[in-house]
C-alpha cells in the first residue's frame, strides 16, 4: 500500500457497490456504501462493470444522483517533453453531470421506438454556472465559455444559457462568452 509505505495516515474503508432495489422499486446503492461516504466525506471510485440493458440504471449515474456529483471537471494540459497533435493546451471542461442526457430518463413508446428525455432545470443550470465561474476565479483562469446547442434545443439549452448569463453578470472579473457545441468541435479540429 502506497500510503503505508509513505507512513501517511490514510486508511481506506472499502465498499462494494451494486444497484439494489429499495422501497417502491427505486434503484439505490446499498445503505452501507452511502453511510460510508456520508461519514468519510471522500471516495475513490474504481471502474464499475455495467452490463448494457441490464435492467437497472448505470452505477455511475446512480452515484452521481445519490451524492449530487453535479460537476464533472476535466483539466487538459500539455506536458512538456510529450509530443502531441496539439501544443500548449491548457483548458478545463466542466460538464453538468446529473441532468440533460445524463439524467437517464428513457422509455419504450412502442416496439422499435425509444424516447430519451433531456431534463434541464433552472437550479442545476445556475449551480453549474456558478461552479464554473468560481472554479475559474479560484484557479487563476480569466475566461469561461458556455457551450450549448440553444440554436436547436431552444428551450432546454436556452434555459441553461440564460442561467449562465445571469451568473456571469455577478462575476465581472471573469470574461464570459458563449459558443455552439458544433463550433467548439470544429475549432478544435481545425487547430491541429
Amino acid at each position: 500500500n502506497f500510503f503505508e509505505a509513505a507512513k501517511a495516515p490514510v486508511h481506506f474503508e472499502e465498499s462494494q457497490v451494486s444497484a439494489i432495489q429499495g422501497p417502491g422499486g427505486k434503484w439505490v446503492i446499498p445503505p452501507y456504501a452511502k453511510e460510508s461516504m456520508d461519514k468519510n466525506k471522500r471516495g475513490l471510485k474504481g471502474p464499475l462493470k455495467m452490463p448494457i440493458a441490464a435492467g437497472h440504471p448505470s452505477m455511475n449515474l446512480l452515484l452521481r444522483k445519490t451524492f449530487d456529483l453535479y460537476a464533472n471537471v476535466h483539466p487538459c494540459v500539455s506536458i512538456e517533453g510529450y509530443k502531441t497533435p496539439y501544443a500548449d493546451v491548457d483548458i478545463v471542461t466542466i460538464r453538468e453531470n446529473t441532468e440533460g442526457e445524463y439524467r437517464g430518463i428513457e422509455h419504450l413508446i412502442v416496439d422499435g421506438v425509444v424516447q430519451s428525455i433531456k431534463l434541464i432545470t433552472e437550479d442545476a443550470s445556475k449551480h453549474i454556472a456558478d461552479f464554473a465561474l468560481e472554479y475559474a476565479r479560484n484557479n487563476q483562469r480569466n475566461k469561461v465559455t458556455a457551450v450549448h446547442k440553444a440554436n436547436i434545443m431552444r428551450m432546454s439549452d436556452g434555459l441553461f444559457l440564460r442561467k449562465c448569463r445571469e451568473a456571469a453578470e455577478n462575476c465581472k472579473d471573469i470574461k464570459f462568452n458563449e459558443m455552439y457545441l458544433d463550433t467548439v468541435l470544429l475549432t478544435i479540429c481545425r487547430r491541429r
